[in-house]
């Protein structure tokens, strides 16, 4: 019986015997948001195959916590699954913009809570698949409420709940956004103190 190695550790210049390599392709589709692909690419063994994704210019997802620890999430309508959805507050870069001002940026506007401390947890790639989207991951704490600032057509509901609340949603299947099941198995490993995070004041 053949058994199965063990896990190596990630190199991005290596596994060679994996690598597709472009030859061609197109932009099929450019919309004010998606910019889609497809092109054409070198096997491992020398055949070749198209491969459809989307460009996307990365994003960021805010974990806010409260000072009785409950935590800041919000509903808000997704077309694509014809219903609204239960997420971490979350949004896309805009064209050279840093994560963390985007962070900062989109806890305000779509919740209207400042925060006084920060912390970068990591990244995750929701749909590595078709998409080249990145999202950082981001907490933060010492909320002040405020106003909103949404933009024009957005439509966002702002609540809170506790961690215990949330992972009931996970479990009842109410909760299914992946960003946000990312941020509450960061969360949890942070309060095990397995996954730390470096926070910092901010003015």
């Amino acid at each position: 019986m053949t058994q199965t190695p063990p896990l190596e550790p990630i190199d991005p210049a290596a596994d060679p015997q994996l690598v597709e390599r472009g030859v061609g392709g197109a932009q099929v589709y450019r919309g004010r948001f998606l910019d889609v692909r497809c092109d054409i690419v070198r096997l491992p063994d020398g055949a070749s195959a198209s491969r459809e994704y989307i460009v996307h210019p990365g994003a960021v997802m805010v974990v806010p916590l409260l000072d009785d620890g409950r935590l800041v999430v919000e509903r808000q309508y997704r077309y694509p699954m014809g219903r609204a959805m239960l997420e971490f507050p979350a949004g896309k870069l805009e064209r050279g913009e840093p994560p963390f001002e985007c962070a900062v940026r989109e806890l305000v506007e779509e919740t209207g809570y400042h925060a006084r401390e920060w912390a970068r947890a990591g990244v995750t790639h929701n749909a590595i698949a078709y998409s080249t989207e990145t999202i950082e991951v981001w907490f933060a704490r010492g909320l002040t409420a405020g106003p909103q600032h949404l933009d024009a057509g957005e439509f966002v509901d702002v609540a809170t709940a506790s961690e215990g609340e949330l992972n009931a949603m996970v479990q009842s299947g109410e909760l299914t956004d992946a960003k946000t099941l990312i941020g509450l198995l960061w969360l949890a490993r942070w309060r095990e103190g397995r996954w730390p995070l470096a926070w910092r004041a901010v003015s």
